[in-house]
């Protein structure tokens, strides 16, 4: 019986291309986790601004708000074991050159937000890649499995490298963090390095880059699942994913805490998701689920409705928990839906589009964030990001009511 559950839980792992790809990914992530909760925790000291704080954010993402559909034209043409060879170089160095500005003390909040912008500019043509390259790695039999164990070692990192970050922060110098950050896109560029036979790039028409990005776009507001995933997402992503913006502000303001004490519940948001994508790596041979998808969607922007009644250390963990818990098999599940019977030659510029949906409405949503706790509290940045979300969600459901009624009665 335990045998059977490894075998479930990581079947797409018997692919050594797989194998290789996401032990260099476990190691990588976490030196991203640790990037990024020592960076946020900077900017909040140096500036004591929630608002700031979302700016930083934004700045991450504008870069794929702008270029990750024009990424998906590219993906489709070139290979994208070498478009990530690219971009986890970029990565690596701007990570000694956040390290060095932090080592010497001459950063400055400018400095901060130039490089979020370069790490936007990569993460524009690494993210969509990365998701459209477990294809080629495991074949459409463990397409489910390998999405979530890529899920898996993301919020894996979730859970360590927020921990990692505080230990550092409080025990020692959160220049280390950066270091370690750097130090860590090598384990991913070894792993890419052993990648072999993937196939060549898939060749697709000759036309305009407009033209490619039409082509994408069509495929996804004219197939219903995909298009009514797409809403879903256009909303829960923009106001339900901006947890590093309010944790900070909340930690510091309400529970009246340090940088351990975020870094913990970042990781107690991470420990919630990596319980649902070991969960969903074990259902993967069931197939999607789509009524949990719809339930999981409404659990989402509920129970972060809940944080207004949350003023204590110990129930705000519980509540990350399930907020991370619902967030990741929210996505896991988006992630199927684009990903599943697409056209081949349209993966990437159809993964483009559920990154976009994924992170690059996140400026939006920090702002927002941020802006409501600047004008109230770091009390009300989960409830107002729940409830605008709950609001909006309710006629999205109704107009695709027929669909849903399918997705409820059907035999997945």
């Amino acid at each position: 019986m335990f045998s059977n559950l490894l075998t479930n839980t990581f079947s797409s792992l018997h692919s050594r291309n797989f194998r290789n790809f996401w032990f260099g990914q476990c190691i990588s992530v976490i030196g991203t986790w640790i990037q990024r909760t020592a960076q946020t925790w900077l900017v909040y000291k140096m500036t004591n601004s929630a608002f700031l704080v979302g700016v930083l954010s934004a700045c991450q993402f504008i870069p794929i708000l702008i270029l990750t559909l024009i990424a998906g034209t590219v993906i489709d043409r070139f290979s994208k074991r070498n478009i990530l060879l690219i971009t986890q170089s970029g990565f690596l160095i701007l990570g000694a050159i956040m390290t060095a500005l932090v080592f010497f003390k001459v950063v400055k909040y400018w400095e901060i937000l130039l490089i979020a912008l370069g790490y936007g500019v990569l993460q524009s043509f690494d993210n969509p890649t990365r998701q459209s390259f477990v294809f080629e790695l495991v074949g459409p039999q463990d397409l489910l499995n390998g999405i979530s164990l890529n899920s898996s070692a993301f919020n894996l990192a979730k859970v360590i490298g927020p921990s990692i970050a505080g230990i550092l922060m409080a025990k020692f110098n959160i220049t280390f963090c950066f270091f370690i950050d750097a130090c860590s896109y090598a384990a991913v560029l070894c792993g890419l390095f052993f990648v072999k036979n993937t196939g060549a790039a898939t060749k697709i028409k000759r036309q305009s880059v407009i033209s490619g990005i039409t082509e994408g776009l069509h495929y996804v507001t004219h197939t219903p699942d995909v298009r009514f995933s797409a809403e879903l997402m256009m909303i829960i992503c923009t106001l339900n994913f901006n947890i590093n913006v309010i944790i900070p502000v909340y930690a510091k303001t309400v529970l009246h805490a340090g940088s351990q004490v975020f870094a913990n519940l970042l990781s107690a948001v991470g420990v919630g998701s990596l319980i649902a994508a070991f969960t969903m790596s074990y259902l993967a041979k069931n197939g999607t689920n789509r009524r949990l998808y719809i339930l999981i969607s409404l659990v989402a922007v509920l129970s972060q409705s809940a944080m207004i009644l949350v003023h204590t250390y110990g129930l705000a963990l519980i509540i990350m928990v399930i907020i991370g818990f619902s967030n990741m098999i929210f996505l896991n599940q988006s992630n199927a839906s684009f990903q599943y019977s697409v056209p081949n030659q349209l993966r990437g510029r159809i993964m483009s589009v559920y990154v976009l949906l994924n992170q690059g409405s996140t400026p939006i949503g920090s702002l927002y964030a941020g802006g409501v706790m600047d004008l109230t509290s770091g009390l009300f940045g989960f409830p107002a990001c729940g409830l605008l979300a709950l609001i909006l969600l309710l006629p999205v459901m109704f107009e695709h009511k027929q669909l849903i009624q399918q997705w409820i009665k059907a035999k997945e």
